[in-house]
């Protein structure tokens, strides 16, 4: 594993876990070269996870694309990465074990709308207003009172 710091090849594992339901392992990896330390995951690679389009096409799931969603969603915002990587494995699982590797595009919008919500409120609302094409003011303050009535704040 080369070390993102200093680039080199040399690095060693100090602790190992467990990560998500032993879904993955998370890594402490020390750079021998530099002394920095970095953390690293490791999970099974290529599930064959496929996405249903709202045109019927069938194509490839993207972490990626589901990473910068959620991360232009949390912008400015003070969110542990590590949250973030755990809402991508539950996305992921969810598919595998809920969808069996099949999800419809919409079904994959609601799946990462609720994640978000558990984490942050703001999040939610940016990322609802773009997964369901607001239009007004109205379209967010329903959904700022749909979130609202929900958590039992109104």
């Amino acid at each position: 594993m080369k070390c993102p710091f200093c680039g080199s090849d040399n690095t060693k594992v100090v602790d190992s876990r467990n990560h998500l339901d032993g879904t993955t392992i998370k890594r402490r990896r020390e750079c021998e070269n530099c002394e920095k330390r970095f953390t690293t995951y490791e999970k099974i690679g290529d599930l064959s996870l496929r996405v249903e389009k709202k045109s019927g096409f069938v194509e490839l799931y993207s972490r990626e694309k589901v990473f910068n969603g959620i991360m232009r969603a949390l912008e400015k915002r003070s969110v542990d990465m590590e949250k973030v990587e755990e809402i991508l494995e539950k996305i992921e699982r969810d598919i595998l074990t809920k969808y069996s590797g099949l999800v419809k595009s919409s079904e994959l919008g609601d799946m990462t709308l609720s994640y978000l919500l558990d984490l942050d409120e703001v999040a939610y609302v940016r990322f609802a207003s773009v997964y369901k094409k607001f239009n007004s003011l109205e379209n967010f303050l329903k959904e700022i009172e749909k979130i609202n009535f929900e958590s039992g704040k109104k």
